[in-house]
């Protein structure tokens, strides 16, 4: 089994699906369920908090009991259950319920398949930037896919689409999968396994993490209100697909040579450019409240983020034993991508509805410290 092809296989299908969740997901809740911005972020807010306590807790409980494709699974079957929900429900309580189921099992797919892809990094020999670069792909067919589709039967095909998705994932489950995924954790496995409580003993660890903490969670306005933004902007629906996908054709092209541009840089090196990079993103879109600017800074999505997720792969993989991998992707995809982005999208929420260029520039209050921790720290810890 070609486990480089494998690995890109999966990563370019779950990625069709966050294709559907991450830019449309809060413009859905407003523009099909009637809700209000505040509402919409409250709500995803509250699934942000749900999607971290899950990856903190149940996600590295479960790797010590089932497979990698046990997992996966699980998950899926979860998901699509979760999201058929969302088909009777109409109010603000049955939607913050649904949504809070949602974000427990679905976001966990995240770091399920990326910690797949560092189990075969350490034991299969494939580049981790190649395959998740077929992931980028798959996020900007997704997009593209939507943005048409939406514009012939409206808001409502999105949910109906994210259904689509996840039976395709569903489907791949079911495939020939690598055998070092399908090993279940023996008695002694639990014995000997390694604590998450373990990984605060590695000095740049917890160093590491609140940096990305901070780059990641400067994301929020982005993920939640930059669909919304372009439509205040009056950019036809059409085009925004095009714009959003704009960011995910540069985290392509950055994801596809960063194995071999970026080897021999350092974590902390590559952490510090993700935060210029953020900086300056926020500050462009701020300063040019126009659609030309916007597109522009899309382009620096391949250092905001892609920059900032290739370090902490980079670092986990370079410091931590495998058994450590699951835990720490666990706290990442809770603190990083979840608990910090939930506050973070709460307070550009209340920004957005006063100004939607504050809601942007409000995320350098998270990047700037970030740059900061990382200048003051490198030199110490090594990372």
């Amino acid at each position: 089994m070609n486990y480089q092809r494998w690995l890109s296989q999966n990563f370019f299908i779950f990625f069709i699906t966050w294709g559907i969740f991450l830019p449309y997901w809060t413009g859905w809740l407003v523009q099909a369920k009637g809700l209000t911005v505040t509402e919409a972020s409250l709500i995803m807010s509250f699934g942000l908090l749900a999607r971290g306590a899950s990856t903190l807790f149940a996600f590295p409980l479960a790797y010590k009991f089932w497979s990698n494709q046990t997992v996966i699974l699980i998950l899926t079957v979860s998901s699509l259950v979760a999201t058929i929900l969302y088909i009777p429900s109409s109010s603000f309580s049955t939607l913050i319920i649904v949504t809070i189921l949602f974000s427990a099992v679905y976001p966990a797919l995240l770091p399920a398949v990326d910690s797949m892809a560092g189990t075969l990094v350490q034991q299969g020999g494939i580049h981790y930037g190649k395959s998740r670069s077929y992931g980028s792909i798959g996020f900007v067919i997704s997009v593209l896919i939507i943005s048409m589709v939406t514009g012939f039967f409206g808001e409502q095909a999105i949910l109906w689409s994210m259904i689509a998705g996840l039976c395709l994932l569903l489907f791949m489950r079911f495939l020939p999968t690598p055998a070092v995924l399908l090993v279940k954790p023996t008695a002694k496995d639990r014995k000997e396994s390694l604590s998450i409580r373990s990984l605060w003993k590695i000095e740049s660890f917890p160093i590491v993490l609140l940096v990305v903490v901070l780059l990641q969670g400067a994301h929020a306005s982005y993920y939640n209100y930059g669909y919304i933004y372009l439509q205040d902007l009056g950019v036809n629906k059409f085009y925004i697909g095009i714009i959003i996908n704009i960011a995910i054709v540069f985290e392509i092209l950055y994801f596809a040579k960063a194995d071999h541009l970026f080897t021999k840089w350092r974590s902390s090196s590559l952490l510090l450019l993700a935060a210029l990079g953020s900086t300056l993103r926020w500050i462009l879109i701020f300063l040019f409240p126009n659609m030309w600017v916007f597109m522009l800074s899309q382009s620096l999505h391949a250092i905001s983020f892609g920059v900032a997720h290739y370090a902490f792969i980079h670092y986990i993989t370079k410091n931590l034993p495998k058994q450590q991998i699951p835990n720490a992707q666990g706290i990442y995809s809770a603190f990083a991508l979840s608990f910090s982005t939930a506050i973070l999208t709460l307070s550009g929420g209340y920004l957005y509805e006063f100004s939607p260029g504050l809601a942007f520039v409000g995320m350098i209050a998270s990047t700037v410290p970030a740059m900061l921790l990382i200048m003051g720290t490198r030199k110490r810890y090594g990372y």
